[in-house]
């Protein structure tokens, strides 16, 4: 395992995380002839889109033909697609942007490669991609792929902590860890989401991931795959389309070796994550990073879970090399 230090450093970085995003009104809900200003912010990784609704209704509102809808009635799309306001920010950006992520070399290979320096054309792609530009809605909502939200955020809350509950579920094989949380912890934990405070987050994040008596099970991971994955068997997949994927990982394999990223992957897919050492098929990406294949997925939990606890990894499939394989 590493060392404390090194994973509170990490989890730090990944908190003060941030994506920088353009968001336009939807000119079907413009008063104006021209555009209105377009709202720009450094939003968190790890936020939520419910969270930014009440800033982007205040400053919208001077342009919207129906100024007095609730801010609840907005969502936001990337390229026409739908961004399911449960996945946090960071995941989304991974998710659909598709900007390269973030790559270094692996520490526990003999001999790493030494990695090249972006070049002109990589910046260039880089600068096209950010700010995400964005686009929000009032009207229309897609019901077939979005869950209403209320003026009161408590539909937004209780996708949190229920999917806060099945973390604490597969790691501990119960959720009675965070359902004894008292309702002050329970307050503290989503409120520190919503501020963005570490410290908060962890004096009620450590009881869950600490709790006593009890030893870690399983661990928390979901794969994403953009586009329901090559190997769809349902013909060409709808735009922004996602396959999730998930299975039981436990913390040691059969051997009582640690788990690794490249071993959980190996047996949640294999046809796409055949070697447990280097990616092939499929790159694993978390928080925007290329992951080392080789990374303790108890190490990952600690630090560079979401705040709901889970390991959202999504899987940046390398077609050249898929079809190559097919």
């Amino acid at each position: 395992m590493a060392n404390p230090r090194n994973l509170s450093s990490l989890q730090a970085k990944v908190w003060n995380g941030s994506i920088p995003l353009e968001i336009r009104l939807a000119s079907s809900d413009c008063r104006n002839y021209d555009e209105s200003d377009p709202y720009l912010v450094m939003c968190p990784r790890l936020s939520y889109i419910p969270l930014l609704l009440p800033r982007l209704h205040a400053f919208f509102s001077p342009f919207l033909i129906d100024p007095d809808v609730a801010p609840s009635k907005g969502w936001l799309s990337f390229e026409d697609v739908p961004l399911k306001w449960h996945y946090p920010v960071g995941l989304l950006f991974d998710l659909y942007s598709g900007i390269d992520p973030a790559t270094a070399p692996d520490p526990n290979e003999p001999n790493p490669e030494p990695q090249p320096s972006l070049s002109p054309r990589d910046l260039e792609a880089e600068s096209a991609v950010l700010p995400w530009r964005l686009t929000i809605r009032y009207t229309e909502w897609p019901s077939k792929q979005l869950i209403k939200l209320d003026d009161n955020g408590k539909v937004m809350h209780d996708a949190f902590i229920n999917s806060v509950k099945e973390a604490d579920f597969l790691r501990n094989g119960t959720a009675k860890v965070v359902m004894s949380l008292s309702k002050d912890d329970s307050t503290q934990l989503w409120t520190s989401v919503q501020k963005m405070n570490l410290e908060g987050f962890n004096a009620i994040n450590q009881k869950l991931l600490n709790p006593r008596g009890s030893n870690l099970r399983h661990i928390p991971i979901k794969l994403y795959l953009p586009h329901a994955a090559p190997d769809s068997e349902e013909g060409a997949p709808a735009p922004g389309t996602v396959r999730v994927v998930q299975a039981i990982v436990k913390p040691l394999i059969s051997n009582r070796q640690a788990q690794t990223l490249g071993t959980a992957l190996k047996s949640i897919l294999p046809t796409l994550f055949q070697s447990t050492r280097r990616p092939m098929l499929a790159q694993p990406v978390l928080h925007g990073a290329a992951v080392p294949l080789s990374a303790n997925v108890h190490d990952l939990l600690r630090a560079a879970a979401y705040a709901d606890g889970w390991l959202h990894v999504v899987g940046e499939i390398d077609l050249v090399h898929y079809i190559d394989y097919l």
